[in-house]
């Protein structure tokens, strides 16, 4: 076993602990290279083993694989770093400048310059160069000649959506609509107003055909007056509407209205709400992803 020791592993290190553990297997005969530390993150462990490496940590993450010898150790240990002190800042996607950094690097194509991103952020200037920090530290961005470069967007978003969920990060309500949500749409698509936009599948099935729509998620600037607009009744149970106070503005940013009048969030947005929906929201996120990498030009804005 070739075994590497580091206090702190980050995503960002995986490809050189990769390179020199590979090269020792062989100097050293040995069959399985070995990442020890204090604290392995979850993403760093899952680039640990893409990487083909195996790993082991204090707090008890363990993953020990060979195919020769046949050998297999697996086991969780904590997924939040327990010497991290409660005055040293968390390192997260959560809160408004993750989602205006993320999104402004999602939504339109790269290189960024620094002060490029503060600008399409529109976040403060310190938020944006720690939100970039930590994405260069989880291996979401790289960074050359004072550029910033996003090597795959759907990672990032999958990223945020470990902090960011349509449920719990918004003040959500829920309805029902007792004349059907086919009725209910019409009647905010004959309607003036705008201070809404719809999420998850029917924002989706503007571009990605999904099966009928059963239920709706829509983010609203006025939940009671969205709510009467459009005949709802609040429920405890049995919702098939749910409307949300967004958290921070950048949630819709880039909503926009579709031929049949319905105002629907950007793309991004819609994956990464699907991502922690209800039911069968995960599934129809990778189907809208798929859709969202064949088609980067119908929906990536050119700085």
């Amino acid at each position: 076993m070739a075994v590497e020791t580091k206090r702190l592993v980050e995503p960002r290190d995986v490809p050189r602990l990769a390179e020199r553990l590979h090269g020792a297997l062989q100097a050293q005969q040995a069959d399985i290279p070995l990442v020890a530390a204090r604290y392995l993150s979850e993403t760093a462990r899952k680039r640990l083993k893409e990487a083909e490496l195996s790993y082991v940590d204090a707090t008890g993450n363990i993953y020990i694989h060979s195919e020769r010898p046949a050998l297999f150790i697996g086991d969780r240990g904590a997924n939040h770093d327990p010497w991290r002190g409660p005055g040293r800042p968390r390192s997260t996607l959560n809160g408004a400048p993750a989602a205006q950094v993320v999104r402004a690097l999602i939504d339109t194509r790269g290189p960024w310059k620094m002060r490029s991103l503060i600008t399409a952020s529109e976040a403060a200037t310190g938020s944006v160069y720690r939100v970039v920090d930590f994405l260069s530290s989880e291996a979401l961005v790289t960074r050359d000649d004072g550029l910033i470069h996003v090597p795959d967007w759907s990672q990032i978003l999958r990223r945020w959506s470990r902090d960011y969920e349509f449920l719990h990060t918004n003040t959500v309500t829920r309805w029902i609509a007792p004349r059907g949500l086919d009725h209910a749409l019409e009647k905010l698509r004959n309607s003036s107003y705008e201070g809404y936009a719809a999420t998850g599948t029917i924002a989706a099935s503007t571009w990605a055909e999904y099966a009928p729509t059963r239920s709706a998620m829509l983010f609203t600037q006025g939940v009671v007056e969205t709510a009467k607009l459009m005949g709802l009744r609040e429920t405890d149970s049995g919702a098939n509407v749910l409307l949300a106070s967004p958290a921070f503005p950048a949630l819709m940013r880039g909503a926009s209205n579709r031929p049949d009048g319905i105002r629907v969030v950007a793309p991004a947005q819609a994956a990464v709400d699907l991502m922690t929906g209800p039911g069968r929201s995960p599934s129809e996120a990778e189907e809208l992803l798929e859709w969202m990498k064949g088609h980067e030009d119908d929906w990536r804005n050119l700085q």
